[in-house]
């Protein structure tokens, strides 16, 4: 089981962002965090590096359900998205799976919470 979802679009970096953003709050994700990596490698260790950006996206009906079944899942949330440029106008999205991320967890509850988010985002992968 591959521990992500992914897909390559041929669009422009910040449309992608905005593309991402959009599709995973259709799903009902919002957004946490941002983490530009790019700006963060060059700030802290002055090293040039492609656009990549870390989505921190959370559905909050379902972090609370996985917070009710099992309080350490907290370790595990939220569920990362990354948008990378690979080459100018070549970007990649891609998304935990969460049923992956899951199997080290012994709590049916939670599998079962784990599968519909890994299906919400996959359907939002395979859509862009």
């Amino acid at each position: 089981m591959n521990y992500y979802f992914n897909k390559t679009l041929n669009e422009d970096f910040n449309t992608v962002i905005e593309s991402v953003t959009e599709a995973l709050k259709n799903e009902g994700f919002g957004i946490l965090t941002e983490i530009d990596v790019k700006e963060t490698l060059k700030k802290k260790l002055d090293i040039d590096f492609k656009k990549y950006r870390i989505l921190g996206a959370c559905n909050p009906p379902y972090a609370h359900k996985a917070l009710q079944a099992e309080d350490k899942i907290g370790t595990m949330l939220p569920c990362n998205v990354i948008v990378q440029e690979i080459e100018a106008g070549v970007i990649e999205v891609a998304a935990v799976n969460p049923m992956a991320s899951m199997q080290a967890v012994e709590n049916d509850a939670l599998k079962e919470i784990a599968q519909e988010i890994t299906e919400k985002l996959e359907n939002i992968i395979e859509k862009l």
